[in-house]
């Protein structure tokens, strides 16, 4: 059986990072639970429906980085960083 970590490039860290999505005029606080150069899995507070496309910020560093979504569950998603 292939996990999703076994597609992944880079391994992700385990983190607990205050962060925010936004877009569309709207943001939201969130929390990374994982992160890479490449990505990160990040829990919402709440199931939302999510746009392909997206930014996020972690609370820590103010970098905002472009995201598209390629998994969700309830309340967790997982993101590529767009490096555009």
């Amino acid at each position: 059986m292939i996990t999703m970590s076994d597609r992944r490039k880079i391994d992700r860290a385990e983190v607990d990072l205050a962060a925010y999505i936004f877009g569309d005029g709207g943001s939201q606080r969130c929390r990374v639970f994982n992160i890479s150069e490449d990505g990160a899995g990040i829990e919402l507070q709440t199931k939302l429906h999510m746009r392909a496309t997206f930014k996020m910020m972690l609370e820590r560093d103010r970098i905002i980085r472009d995201c598209r979504l390629v998994w969700c569950s309830e309340t967790r998603i997982g993101v590529v960083f767009k490096t555009d």
